[in-house]
């Protein structure tokens, strides 16, 4: 009979196991450039871009951009079609923190799960062109026996002042900005200008590779992280944290969301702010 140490050992092999085929298989997804002035928006569709957790499904279950599995009620995805559907898990404007503790919970709670909704934007599978996706997507929803999963509403972009002004009124209103998808592109995972995000700051993600200690008032606890970019750039992350982040600070090896203004000639951000951590990016 196995012991109580044997068990645990197993368990925690299991955990791990089942960790590294998550990351092993993450989906590969469209990931948004940046919009800047001056770049063509000539046959792109414009829609908000929602705060919330990226969500994929892949005909028989749902999963996050890091490749982890959403535990959802069974009610939640019983009528989704069997085709793929790349969307965002969303609580609504300003509220990031139930969408992510939601998608998160290996238990899932029902309440939660009612408030939240599947706002999808592009269907993977499909051989065609964006506005192809978008017309087939158009006739597959919504579901009667969902309507809390949602068409992404989308409408053609046409001047740089009018999508500033679409941009203005999104924000106002509790939006986090705009997203750009071009309508010739066919879908392909990884970054390109075949979909951009429009924001009023810059914003990107980092992996925390140190904790610096602090000094003065914030002496005894964190007092900056040193981040990594995905191109192997490293600097420190030293405002924009709150009190309880500085007493428990983000993990080594967790992913975080900064904010800057432009970089400088060597690469790296200006004015970088600590935003958030990405609760929907696996650590390594």
């Amino acid at each position: 009979m196995l012991n109580r140490r044997s068990l645990l050992l197993a368990g925690l092999g299991a955990t791990l196991l089942r960790d590294a085929f998550a990351r092993e298989a993450a989906p590969s997804l469209m990931l948004a450039e940046v919009y800047r002035r001056g770049m063509s928006l000539a046959d792109y569709w414009v829609s908000e871009k929602y705060d919330g957790v990226r969500g994929y499904w892949d005909g028989k279950q749902l999963w996050t951009r890091g490749g982890e599995r959403v535990v959802a009620p069974a009610w939640f995805t019983a009528s989704l079609p069997k085709q793929p559907m790349d969307g965002e898990l969303w609580a609504g404007r300003g509220r990031f923190s139930h969408a992510v503790s939601t998608v998160r919970s290996q238990t899932p709670n029902d309440v939660a799960w009612h408030e939240m909704r599947f706002m999808v934007f592009d269907l993977p599978a499909h051989g065609g062109d964006f506005t192809a996706r978008l017309a087939a997507l158009r006739k597959a929803l919504p579901i009667t026996d969902a309507p809390w999963v949602v068409v992404v509403p989308q409408q053609r972009a046409t001047t740089h002042e009018e999508l500033q002004a679409l941009l203005d009124k999104t924000v106002k209103m509790g939006g986090e900005g705009l997203m750009l998808h071009r309508g010739a592109s066919l879908y392909l995972g990884g970054r390109n200008n075949d979909l951009l995000k429009v924001k009023p700051f810059d914003d990107a993600e980092a992996r925390v590779v140190e904790h610096v200690n602090g000094k003065g008032k914030h002496s005894g606890r964190l007092g900056a992280l040193v981040v990594e970019t995905p191109d192997g750039k490293r600097f420190k992350l030293g405002t924009g944290l709150t009190d309880a982040e500085r007493e428990d600070p983000p993990p080594i090896g967790s992913w975080v969301t900064y904010r800057y203004n432009g970089t400088n000639p060597s690469g790296l951000p200006r004015f970088a702010r600590f935003m958030r951590v990405r609760e929907d990016m696996p650590r390594s």
